[in-house]
């Protein structure tokens, strides 16, 4: 069962007083901010590096094993392939969207020079890779630390350089 009303219903004086001018200025630059921001990244084609390389690259690249090159079908499992194929995804993101010489851009600058690195028999990720099989992963190259203070650290002298300077700890 519905309740009567107990109070008489509020006049305009007791209303509450609607968003500020200022208010509504902050959110709409927040409106317009995020339509620049959709303007400048367009969605994805594909969600990560897997999807594209399973679903196109393989496709696009397609080689024969008698070419001399190497290729691993758990590419994901070589450090250098997963960071080389995932800089031939992203620049084909963004390139994919110039329609006169986009693609012609990502097979010139992108695929071409990286395939060449990792498809390398001999000296690519993928040389332990025997017939197109997934082989051992190259272990990383040695590496002992340098003496300290023989580096300095970039991020410090960027902060300083900036107007911000470098928090106080």
């Amino acid at each position: 069962m519905i309740q009567p009303r107990q109070t008489a219903p509020r006049g305009v004086d007791d209303m509450p007083e609607g968003p500020s001018e200022d208010r509504l200025d902050k959110l709409l630059d927040e409106i317009i901010e995020e339509e620049i921001q959709k303007e400048k990244s367009p969605d994805l084609f594909y969600g990560n590096v897997e999807e594209f390389v399973k679903d196109r690259f393989v496709y696009l690249f397609a080689r024969s094993p008698e070419s001399g090159l190497v290729w691993c079908p758990e590419w994901y499992r070589h450090a250098e392939a997963l960071s080389r194929l995932d800089a031939i995804w992203r620049a084909w993101e963004n390139l994919r969207l110039d329609p006169a010489t986009g693609i012609s851009n990502w097979w010139l600058h992108h695929v071409d020079p990286n395939m060449r690195v990792l498809m390398d028999p001999v000296a690519g990720p993928f040389a332990r890779c025997t017939n197109w099989v997934h082989g051992e992963t190259l272990p990383p190259l040695p590496h002992v630390d340098a003496p300290p203070g023989l580096f300095t650290d970039a991020r410090a002298e960027w902060y300083a350089g900036s107007p911000l300077g470098l928090p106080d700890n």
